[in-house]
């Protein structure tokens, strides 16, 4: 828009060169050239963006800020897309938090399907939320087949942290079932004592979700969301021009 560089073809490539308004403002030697830089110096630059912004008029300073940061349109949309998905994981974290004890099993099973284990729905749902005994919650098979069987404690805190002590029951548990294999699940936070212990387990492997890894992958395998709405970029097809 600055006419700072110009395009040409030479056969079937295409190319761009400075121009000598180009040259001219890099004989000045300019930190950089942003759009801020652009907008006030190029009549036609602030024309380019007065009709980009439909019409909006003059370009004030809130406009101009927004550009000052050097950042590609793809770049800028990205961050929109992270801001309006934290949002999401807020508002889908606080509705977990308040769910019932039968929704969160449920929201459990869901999970745990999703990322390859238990088989099916139905078949995990046989199990979790149904032992209720020696601080087990449920059983769920570690593939489709059932050859190994993975013990799950699913805590719905949400005032409290999980201690080193919950994590020593739930492990005493795991040592009468004869198994070696743990997945502890909470609303709430682990403490870092108990971060420590299950780190410091030789004999069990013992994994640990809390509310803000539940929620996470609750939105990687769109468990309670869904995707809302699909932004299309065009981008020009050099390759179609080659035989031109």
């Amino acid at each position: 828009m600055a006419s700072l560089v110009d395009s040409e073809r030479r056969g079937r490539k295409g190319f761009w060169r400075i121009t000598e308004r180009g040259l001219e403002i890099l004989s000045k030697n300019l930190d950089g050239i942003n759009t801020k830089f652009l907008l006030d110096n190029f009549p036609e630059v602030r024309e380019w963006y007065r009709k980009l912004k439909n019409g909006a008029g003059t370009v004030n300073e809130e406009t101009i800020s927004l550009t000052e940061t050097n950042k590609s349109p793809e770049e800028l949309i990205e961050e929109s897309i992270d801001k309006v998905n934290l949002l999401t994981k807020r508002e889908l974290t606080e509705i977990v938090s308040n769910l019932s004890p039968v929704a969160f099993e449920k929201l459990v099973v869901d999970v745990l399907v999703q990322m390859g284990y238990g088989g099916s729905y139905e078949e995990a749902s046989q199990h979790i939320g149904k032992t209720g005994d020696e601080g087990v919650d449920g059983v769920i098979k570690q593939d489709i087949l059932g050859l190994d069987n993975i013990y799950i404690q699913a805590k719905r805190w949400n005032n409290s942290t999980v201690g080193r002590r919950e994590l020593q029951s739930f492990v005493g548990a795991l040592h009468g079932k004869g198994s070696r294999k743990g997945v502890f699940i909470t609303t709430s936070q682990f403490t870092r004592d108990a971060l420590e212990y299950a780190k410091g387990l030789s004999d069990i492997k013992l994994i640990l979700i809390d509310g803000e890894k539940l929620v996470d992958y609750m939105l990687k395998f769109k468990i309670g969301v869904r995707t809302y709405r699909k932004y299309e970029i065009l981008k020009v097809d050099n390759d179609y021009f080659e035989d031109f």
